[in-house]
């Protein structure tokens, strides 16, 4: 695995486990605009772990690279049905926010 890999890799674990953390210690310059997208409070701890998954994922690709990849393509995932959730909010303005949590996974995948 190349540095660059590596260190985009990293950042893509950091901030998805930031994320997640967030969302379980229901910090609210994330959970207030959950509430406005309509995210039912019911799936917010769900969500949280998804993220905290993704990121170890992506820590243990670092041994074992078919689970890096797997936890990237899941985070990806996620986010992209984040935008979509933003979307049908019609929060427009908000659309970048996922969409900065996404790009280092989305490096890290390529990169894989």
């Amino acid at each position: 695995m190349s540095t660059t890999a590596t260190v985009v890799t990293v950042v893509a674990a950091v901030m998805a486990g930031f994320s997640g953390a967030s969302v379980l210690a229901r910090a609210r310059f994330v959970v207030e605009p959950l509430a406005a997208y309509g995210v039912p409070e019911s799936i917010w701890k769900l969500l949280g772990v998804l993220k905290l998954a993704g990121a170890a994922g992506l820590v243990v690709g670092f041994f074992v690279p078919v689970v890096g990849t797997l936890a990237a393509i899941g985070l990806v995932l996620y986010f992209a049905g984040a935008v979509i959730t933003v979307a049908r909010a019609r929060a427009y303005g908000h659309v970048p926010f996922p969409l900065v949590y996404m790009a280092p996974a989305v490096a890290a995948l390529a990169l894989a």
